[in-house]
């Protein structure tokens, strides 16, 4: 062969390695943004849809009676020995506690979550745990273990897929502050709204912390966080919502008046 001969054949070599290379790639970009979506959005309304269904079923998880309402207040004034009524202080009467779910174990569904603000009907489950496989490639939100579970004073932390995997949080920075984020379970449901969001690196942990405001101290409020990767496609930092618990009532009582008619859809 000759020299130009090798020359020419070396050339196409390297030019059919190049668009095997190519295709490859498109292949794996085609998978990695598309078909993951398609894969884990079938599993996450499946997990919703189980989840609903085992409620109303009245099976493993079924909704148990919440604590009623708080006793009526005792009378302001009681009857004199001549009949009349003589004032007495008497105490306020304080809201009832609300109801705290027990953690379940790892890979389990235990909530769905709801956030008009991704549009009516959306909603998603929530899953113990934040390992990739098994929980958040499944298109759903994980829990992270040992952080607060709903109603409970503390941090109820959640994460997901900002991009790829079902996304369920692709429209986090979207949320405003006073959004409602409503979390929904066997029992109850929760009605949150977004105070703040913020940036952080994937280092500053704290934003999971009982009280993200001062590590360490012991929490006195009642706090869900969403959190997700940032900026989309990059898991450089986070982005990170904060919200406060507004109000909690029986799943028997009806929708909550923050869903606004939303009805049962999914991610």
């Amino acid at each position: 062969m000759s020299a130009g001969a090798a020359v020419r054949t070396g050339v196409r070599t390297a030019g059919e390695l190049c668009i095997t290379a190519g295709v490859l790639v498109l292949l794996f970009l085609t998978w990695q943004l598309w078909w993951t979506d398609v894969t884990a959005g079938q599993e996450a309304r499946a997990s919703a849809g189980a989840l609903r269904e085992q409620w109303q079923a009245g099976g493993a998880g079924a909704p148990q009676p919440s604590p009623g309402p708080a006793p009526a207040p005792a009378p302001s004034s009681v009857p004199s020995s001549e009949g009349s009524a003589a004032p007495v202080d008497v105490p306020a009467p304080s809201a009832p506690e609300p109801p705290v779910p027990v953690e379940p174990g790892q890979g389990e569904a235990f909530a769905l979550v709801h956030v008009p603000r991704f549009g009516q009907g959306w909603q998603v489950a929530v899953e113990q745990g934040v390992v990739l496989d098994g929980v958040l490639d499944d298109g759903v939100l994980g829990h992270y273990p040992g952080t607060a579970m709903p109603g409970a004073v503390g941090n109820f932390s959640l994460a997901g897929h900002r991009t790829t995997y079902g996304k369920p949080l692709s429209r986090i920075a979207e949320l405003q502050a006073g959004d409602p984020v409503v979390v929904e379970t066997a029992q109850d449901w929760y009605v949150y709204r977004v105070r703040e969001a913020l940036v952080v690196l994937p280092s500053q942990v704290e934003v999971i912390a009982p009280d993200p405001g001062s590590p360490g101290a012991a929490p006195t409020e009642r706090l869900l966080t969403l959190t997700a990767c940032h900026p989309r496609y990059s898991a450089r930092e986070r982005y990170v919502v904060h919200a406060v618990l507004e109000s909690w009532q029986p799943r028997g009582a009806g929708d909550p008046r923050a869903l606004a008619g939303a009805e049962p859809g999914g991610v």
